[in-house]
């Protein structure tokens, strides 16, 4: 669905958004994987209270954020859609979106930097799954109109804007100059109990 959407801009030279905002042409992107800074899940770490239980990272990639939650002794599952053969990954193939039911074991949140092109649907999804839910998002993420009911629905609890910004994600196989990173991003925060205000608050990933 929003990938079908996707391929057709990216085909029409008068919607393809990627000249405007400098982003690469999406048959560049392939599945769209931007590793994660572990930076920025260090500093989700030290302002968000994982819940207890599993966690559940449903587009790992090859396992950015997954080294960095069990390095702070969480559980992780860590799943992708696709086969990175990364031993941080444990299983492949897993469409996240169709998924109807979180893992066997308990899940008590959901964590991920998400397909950009997908980040809307994953987050509903994720909130039919889990209590709990943390994504790694553009700032820009909440301006959109058709997001309303995630974003103004009264479970979106905390956002956590980065006062400075993140290393750049360099798409997966990128052997081009690094940059350092042109968009403002953001943790989002749900959580099913919450209701009310959303909290803003800032923060950053270097000491």
């Amino acid at each position: 669905m929003g990938a079908a959407l996707g391929l057709w801009i990216s085909g029409n030279p008068m919607l393809d958004k990627s000249a405007q905002t400098g982003r690469a042409p999406l048959e560049d992107r392939k599945d769209d994987l931007y590793e994660t800074p572990p930076e920025a899940v260090r500093a989700l770490l030290t302002v968000e209270q994982i819940p207890t239980g599993a966690v559940w990272e449903p587009a790992c990639g090859p396992g950015s954020i997954a080294r960095v939650l069990r390095a702070a002794g969480h559980r992780v599952y860590a799943t992708d859609l696709v086969d990175y053969e990364s031993p941080d990954q444990d299983a492949a193939r897993i469409d996240f979106l169709m998924e109807q039911q979180a893992p066997d074991f308990h899940v008590g949140s959901i964590i991920t930097n998400p397909p950009y092109k997908l980040a809307g649907h994953f987050v509903r999804h994720a909130l039919l799954l889990a209590p709990r839910v943390m994504m790694l998002l553009r700032l820009a993420f909440l301006e959109s109109e058709s997001r309303s009911s995630i974003l103004d629905g009264g479970q979106l609890a905390r956002v956590y804007v980065f006062r400075n910004r993140l290393p750049m994600m360099h798409r997966d196989g990128w052997e081009g100059k690094k940059s350092t990173n042109s968009m403002a991003f953001a943790w989002f925060c749900w959580d099913r109990l919450h209701s009310g205000p959303t909290e803003l608050h800032r923060i950053s990933w270097n000491p």
